[in-house]
């Protein structure tokens, strides 16, 4: 039963995630064409679309994963319908969430523009996620494996973050205005950082299936991973208030914190991936490739984050393009690697192999959209210093000035962002069709025959 959740919920990820891309598209026309798209393509609805539309993305395809993994626990019919009370709550919050930024319903703040009282279903969507999951643990034995701890951490932080982002409903903190700051980019880190947990669990998962040794999981660097990560969904929104006055002491612990997470976790990839045959990594070739080319964008995103946490450079830069290439190279280089990598994990090991026409479609839109992105990734780091060097230059050149001066590269962005695009509906539509085919779960003894896949 926990396995058509799963399906569920990672096929509406999946549709969340081409709707993401194809409103990033109209964000990258909208910067070459502003004056012929901005009534009819305004950016303060494109905006919230794209980035709620990515978020929810994240939220279901990693919660979709935790039901496949936990399936064969929870076999009852309250259980099953359980997760479909909660698949209905969430649901309906985000398609409901959708049609306020289409018409123009705002009331939120920042990433949360949406109507207050649409929390609370998300809220109790969550509250019921943890409800399954303590009725499958509670029912295991001895020491937990890396990634129960994350799945836990996960649910658990997301229902404090997401409660604690709606203090400034409270006039303590919603009147005063350096309190309402502080408070958004504390709870909003730390909502990013309880999704992390949620990705990074299914991973370790993947990763421990793959090479058939379950000491992955039980390691002493991997927990140092896990409570570095803890740490840092605690305190990782510090480098995002150099304006606030708040201790330099929280700004720089966020830093250090984070790049040594992002360390630790390239590390552990990188030895895992030299511990694989090359027979389990033939067998395992989709999955593989993904979580190889997220191990990439960790590096690339560590050395972008090292720069960004010299103050000198983060005063130019923070609210720049350059902030939004680090974004796009986590969201997409590394949250969206690592689901795809578990998503398409979980169609071969319950549904069977892909076809081959399915799985070149899949490595077409793996090169397609990773070598877009590292174009697009350029592209904004070009546009933000190139806009910070003309506000220092010329501060008294008109905003309308610097933009079109920054021309060529919002060209090179919105042309790649289009790459991007194609490459993940080339990624996406096989493995949607796969789970929207609804066959009827496959014995691992059928579809797994050869001896390199008995743990995948």
């Amino acid at each position: 039963m926990n396995r058509r959740l799963g399906s569920l919920f990672l096929a509406t990820g999946l549709v969340f995630l081409l709707a993401g891309v194809f409103f990033g598209v109209l964000g990258g026309l909208l910067y070459l064409f502003p004056q012929e798209l901005r009534d009819l393509l305004p950016f303060t609805k494109l905006r919230p679309l794209h980035v709620s539309s990515v978020v929810f993305w994240i939220l279901f395809a990693a919660i979709g994963g935790l039901y496949f993994y936990t399936s064969g626990s929870s076999k009852t019919i309250r259980s099953y319908t359980l997760g479909h009370l909660h698949y209905l709550l969430l649901f309906t919050a985000a398609i409901t969430i959708m049609g306020c930024y289409v018409a123009g319903i705002f009331g939120g703040r920042e990433y949360w523009e949406y109507p207050p009282v649409l929390a609370i279903p998300i809220a109790i969507s969550f509250v019921l996620l943890g409800v399954h999951f303590y009725r499958h643990i509670k029912k295991t034995k001895g020491p937990w494996p890396i990634y129960r701890w994350m799945w836990l951490s996960g649910i658990v932080f997301f229902i404090l973050s997401f409660t604690e982002s709606y203090l400034w409903v409270l006039p303590y903190f919603g009147d005063h205005l350096v309190r309402d700051m502080a408070v958004q980019w504390k709870s909003y880190g730390s909502l990013v950082g309880s999704w992390n947990m949620l990705i990074n669990g299914g991973a370790f998962y993947v990763m421990t299936r793959l090479s058939g040794d379950d000491s992955l999981a039980r390691k002493p660097l991997t927990f140092a991973f896990f409570f570095l990560g803890l740490f840092n969904l605690m305190f990782n929104w510090g480098h995002h208030i150099y304006a606030l006055p708040v201790s330099s002491t929280i700004r720089y612990t966020a830093y250090i914190v984070s790049m040594t997470e992002l360390l630790i976790l390239g590390r552990i990839i990188w030895t895992w991936r030299s511990s694989l045959s090359e027979a389990r990594k033939n067998a395992a070739l989709l999955p593989y490739r993904f979580l190889i080319v997220a191990d990439g964008w960790i590096f690339l995103n560590l050395f972008m984050a090292i720069l960004m946490s010299v103050p000198a450079i983060n005063l130019y830069t923070h609210g720049t393009h350059i902030t939004v290439a680090h974004t796009m190279g986590a969201t997409i280089g590394i949250n969206t690697m690592l689901l795809l990598a578990s998503a398409t994990y979980a169609c071969i090991r319950f549904y069977g192999r892909f076809s081959t026409a399915a799985q070149k479609s899949i490595m077409r839109g793996l090169y397609l959209s990773n070598g877009s992105l590292v174009v697009f990734w350029v592209a904004l780091i070009g546009a933000g210093l190139g806009k910070a060097v003309l506000e220092v230059q010329s501060p008294e050149m008109p905003h309308a000035q610097i933009m079109q001066a920054l021309q060529p590269w919002f060209v090179a962005f919105a042309v790649s962002g289009t790459g991007i695009a194609v490459g993940v509906a080339l990624m996406a539509v096989p493995i949607l069709r796969t789970l929207l085919a609804n066959q009827k779960a496959i014995p691992e003894s059928e579809t797994l025959k050869s001896k390199e896949l008995q743990h995948i």
